[in-house]
């Protein structure tokens, strides 16, 4: 049980639920509320199967170019940290994602379901806490529960847009994404760690 619950902070941090919603509402500001629920029904499920699919053939992409999955634990963990750092100190994830609809690309698949919901994060992710040889396929399947579990989260934020962000608010929004940046950067530090003890074997 404890591995899931740190399955699912892991992936609620990188996925930032509360933080796609500002882009929902400007990807959706025109459309009616059937079509709103088409967006993030179609969102959502585009999101889960880039997601499954870097689960499901992550690793093995990373085998055949002979990148041990330990040097990929560790920078995958830095980028996390400077991503984090962004979360933190710099523009939030909601004001980031907004340029990209500020540029007029406004679809449920960009810049709704990659980068807001299937991120960069989320993607190294799948690949670092699926690791064929540190987790049996039980805990794989866990992982991956854990996931669809924050996927299902979003799905309802999204679901009950209007009303959130009129209680959040963008301001609201941008400091649950610092709180999410402060755990994700926590997160990274010990996945460096990890990667680092898997490939000296200490």
């Amino acid at each position: 049980m404890g591995e899931w619950i740190n399955s699912f902070v892991f992936f609620f941090a990188v996925i930032d639920p509360v933080g796609t919603l500002p882009v929902f509402i400007a990807v959706t500001s025109r459309h009616a509320d059937w079509q709103r629920r088409n967006i993030a029904l179609t969102a959502v499920a585009v999101a889960a199967v880039v997601l499954l699919i870097f689960i499901l053939v992550g690793q093995y992409v990373l085998e055949a170019i002979g990148v041990p999955l330990s040097a990929f634990q560790v920078a995958g963990g830095i980028v996390l940290f400077l991503f984090a750092l962004t979360m933190i100190f710099g523009e939030g994830k909601p004001e980031q994602d907004m340029e990209s609809v500020r540029s007029g690309k406004e679809t449920a698949i960009f810049p709704l379901a990659i980068p807001s919901i299937a991120s960069p994060g989320a993607m190294l992710a799948a690949v670092v806490l699926t690791d064929n040889y540190r987790f049996n396929k039980l805990q794989i399947a866990q992982t991956t529960l854990a996931m669809l579990a924050v996927l299902g989260i979003v799905l309802l934020i999204l679901l009950t847009a209007n009303w959130l962000y009129r209680w959040l608010g963008t301001a609201g929004a941008s400091t649950i994404s610092r709180v999410m940046g402060l755990i994700l950067a926590s997160v990274a530090t010990t996945n460096v760690l990890l990667g680092i003890q898997q490939y000296f074997a200490l």
